[in-house]
């Protein structure tokens, strides 16, 4: 695939919907903020925050600045956006660190929580770091969490409930990985590139940890304002078509600096 200039991808990224105006309504947006605020830990995605963001207004102020919301408290209702241009913000520093893991020949873990959307964009990552002679870790099997099978499928680390790939939020998936390598005696990652509270936990237990994030799941957000994570990329992370990644992917592994096959 031709690797798109910086204008291209920004033009691609609102006409996929992927940011610009996305699906996810405003008062959904709103709502989750307000669940954080309010201590709900489905939201903290692994991380822990305290009574740091009890205000959801502090909340929202944080989600217009990394993520690029609208930041009117009185916008209830209808639209809300991600701004493309912090989305290739995030794709450069997230490169930057890909770039740093290569060099380093480093062992970097993957894992999602969301394989409809962003398996492929984390399959091809993996796939160029190993290119590059890093080690991309092997989960322990026999992992189970949250009523599932935590299991790796093209390098990506995943959820699977009856023979379906599970969309999950969930940290104990990553959990028991951590905690499985902990065990056997074996090197935790270098590397965590994830998303949900697979990204949140790693971060959480003091790993370097990088990752997307929709503009409903504002932990991860708010993870990269206090340093607990390294790289919160803005993005709608289940468009209709997930070929429409595909140019993002590109310009995130040259951008790196890594061969890539998509």
């Amino acid at each position: 695939m031709p690797i798109p200039s910086r204008a291209a991808l920004v033009d691609h990224l609102v006409r996929s919907r992927i940011a610009g105006d996305v699906a996810t309504p405003r008062d959904n947006n709103l709502s989750h903020y307000r669940k954080l605020a309010n201590g709900d830990r489905h939201y903290w995605l692994g991380l822990e925050l305290g009574d740091r963001w009890s205000d959801e207004q502090d909340v929202l102020a944080v989600m217009a600045e990394r993520c690029g919301v609208s930041d009117d408290p009185g916008h209830r209702q209808g639209q809300d956006t991600i701004d493309p241009e912090l989305t290739v913000d995030a794709l450069e520093r997230m490169a930057a660190r890909l770039r740093k893991a290569a060099d380093a020949k480093e062992r970097v873990l993957f894992a999602t929580g969301h394989p409809g959307g962003l398996l492929d964009v984390h399959r091809a990552t993996a796939a160029a770091l190993r290119a590059a002679g890093c080690e991309i870790v092997r989960i322990p099997g026999g992992l189970i969490a949250d009523e599932g099978m935590v299991f790796q499928f093209a390098d990506v680390a995943m959820l699977e409930r009856g023979a379906t790939l599970w969309h999950t939020h969930s940290p104990a998936p990553m959990a028991a990985i951590l905690d499985a390598m902990a065990h056997e005696g074996r090197p935790l990652p270098d590397l965590v590139v994830a998303d949900h509270g697979w990204a949140g936990c790693a971060g959480q237990r003091g790993l370097d940890s990088i990752g997307y994030a929709d503009c409903n799941d504002p932990a991860l957000f708010i993870g990269e304002a206090e340093g607990t994570l390294q790289v919160t990329v803005p993005l709608d992370d289940h468009v209709t078509d997930p070929r429409f990644y595909d140019p993002m992917t590109a310009y995130l592994l040259d951008a790196a600096g890594l061969t890539h096959e998509l």
